[in-house]
C-alpha cells in the first residue's frame, strides 16, 4: 500500500526528529568530554639524580583550569581565565614545550691537594739607624753609636758563628753605574752576596736600600790611586799619594756620605784596586784608622796582601772576573775559591763589575754550595781583629775570629 507523498516526507522527518533527540539523551548519559593535560615532565636520568617532586599550591590558590590542546582553544582559555591563572596554567606547557634538554652535569673531580707554601723571603736588614748617623758638610756620616753599637754588627746580615764549614764569601763592586746590572744582581745573587757600592753611582742611597730589602749587606767603594795612574783613572774623587792627608781624608768623608747603612768600604772601583795609594804604609793606615773610628770593615781588594793593620777587616783572595771575564775562566776562579776555602776554612772572592755572565755563574756555582759541604757567609762573618788592638769598642769587643 502506498501512501501518499506528503505523508511519507512527514514520516521521514518524524524519524530524524526522533534520531537526534536520541542522540542528545545519549550523550548526556555519557557525560562531557575528558580534559587535555599537559605532557609529564621528563624523568631525569641516573647520571642527573633524582628530580624534586613539585611544591603543591597554597591552599588559597584557585584551582587551575584544563589546557586544551590545540592552539586557537589554548588561547581562548587563557583569555576567559581570571588574572593570574591564564600565566599559571600556560606557562608550564610553553616550558615544557620551548625548554632545551638539561645538559648533563659535570663529574665531580678531586681535589689536589694544596702545594706546600712557598719559603719565606730573606730577611731585611735594618734600615740606617740615627743613632749611629752624624751630620756632616757631606751628608751624614757613620759613627759608633753612644750605646757602642756599630754599623759592621747594625747591618750585617744575620750567620750561625758556631757554624763549622768552610765558609765562601763574594764581593760584587761597581753596583749602581748601570741600573739594569745593577737590578739583575740584587734579584738573582744569593742574599749572603756583599755589593759595593760605587760612590760614582747616580742614586746609591736607593740601590743600597734595594739591597738591604733583599738581606744582601753593602760596602762602599773608595777610589784609591792604582797602578799605572793617571792612564788608569779611578775619577775626581779618588785618594791621591801627591795630596795631602787632610784633603784626602775630606775625600774620604765625601764617599763615606754617598749612602748609609752599610758595614764597612772597599778600595775598588771599575776594575782598579789603589795598589799604589795602598803601598802607603801610613796613607792607608790613616784612612783604616778613620774607618774603624766609625765603626766599619775594610777590605783590602788586593789578592794576597796582608790583613788590614788597624782596621777590622781583611783581604780577598782571589779576584773572580780576571784576567778575562768569561764563562770558564769565572768557573775556574770560582773552583779556586772553593778549593781555598777548603783548605784554609775561609776564603773571599771579588767580582769587579755585575756583568750578566759574573751574575749568571756566581748564582749557578752557589746553588750547590751546601751540597758541596760549605756554606756562603757574608763579609760581616769572616773578618778579623787586627793584631795591633786587643779591643773594639761595642759589640766587637770579644768579637772572634772567623
Amino acid at each position: 500500500m502506498r501512501l501518499p507523498g506528503w505523508r511519507a516526507l512527514g514520516l521521514y522527518w518524524l524519524v530524524v526528529g526522533a534520531g537526534v533527540t536520541g542522540g542528545v539523551v545519549w550523550l548526556n548519559r555519557l557525560g562531557p568530554p575528558e580534559p587535555v593535560m599537559a605532557a609529564a615532565p621528563p624523568v631525569a636520568s641516573a647520571a642527573q639524580g633524582p628530580v624534586a617532586d613539585p611544591a603543591p599550591a597554597p591552599p588559597t590558590a584557585a584551582p587551575q583550569a584544563p589546557v586544551p590542546s590545540d592552539p586557537p582553544a589554548r588561547q581562548a582559555a587563557e583569555a576567559a581565565a581570571p588574572p593570574g591563572v591564564a600565566s599559571v596554567t600556560a606557562a608550564p606547557a610553553r616550558a615544557a614545550e620551548s625548554a632545551p634538554p638539561a645538559a648533563p652535569e659535570p663529574p665531580v673531580l678531586a681535589v689536589a691537594a694544596a702545594p706546600a707554601p712557598p719559603p719565606a723571603p730573606p730577611r731585611a736588614i735594618p734600615a740606617p739607624d740615627p743613632a749611629l748617623l752624624e751630620d756632616s758638610l757631606h751628608g751624614p756620616l757613620p759613627r759608633i753609636g753612644p750605646d757602642g753599637r756599630t754599623a759592621i754588627r747594625a747591618y750585617g746580615r744575620e750567620f750561625d758563628r758556631r757554624d763549622t764549614r768552610p765558609r765562601v764569601g763574594v764581593i760584587v763592586a761597581d753596583i749602581g753605574l748601570n741600573a739594569t746590572h745593577t737590578e739583575e744582581a740584587i734579584r738573582r745573587l744569593p742574599p749572603a752576596v756583599a755589593l759595593a757600592i760605587s760612590p760614582y753611582a747616580p742614586r746609591p742611597g736607593q740601590t743600597a736600600e734595594r739591597a738591604r730589602e733583599r738581606g744582601m749587606e753593602t760596602l762602599i767603594s773608595v777610589p784609591m790611586e792604582p797602578a799605572g795612574y793617571p792612564l788608569n783613572n779611578p775619577g775626581d774623587r779618588a785618594l791621591l799619594t801627591g795630596q795631602p792627608m787632610a784633603a784626602n781624608l775630606e775625600t774620604l768623608a765625601w764617599v763615606l756620605g754617598r749612602a748609609q747603612g752599610y758595614v764597612g768600604a772597599i778600595g775598588a772601583v771599575g776594575g782598579m784596586r789603589g795598589e799604589r795609594f795602598a803601598a802607603m804604609p801610613e796613607a792607608i793606615g790613616a784612612v783604616q784608622d778613620a774607618l774603624r773610628a766609625r765603626g766599619l770593615l775594610y777590605v783590602d781588594p788586593r789578592p794576597g796582601a796582608p790583613a788590614p793593620a788597624r782596621a777590622w777587616g781583611r783581604s780577598v783572595d782571589v779576584v773572580l772576573d780576571e784576567p778575562a771575564g768569561t764563562r770558564g775562566e769565572i768557573d775556574r776562579r770560582l773552583a779556586e775559591l772553593e778549593a781555598l776555602a777548603r783548605e784554609r776554612g775561609a776564603a773571599l772572592g771579588l767580582a769587579g763589575a755585575a756583568t750578566p755572565v759574573v751574575v749568571e755563574r756566581i748564582a749557578a756555582w752557589a746553588a750547590g754550595l751546601e751540597a758541596r759541604g760549605l756554606v756562603m757567609a757574608p763579609v760581616s762573618a769572616m773578618i778579623r781583629r787586627p793584631e795591633g788592638l786587643a779591643t773594639e769598642p761595642g759589640p766587637l769587643r770579644n768579637a772572634s775570629a772567623p
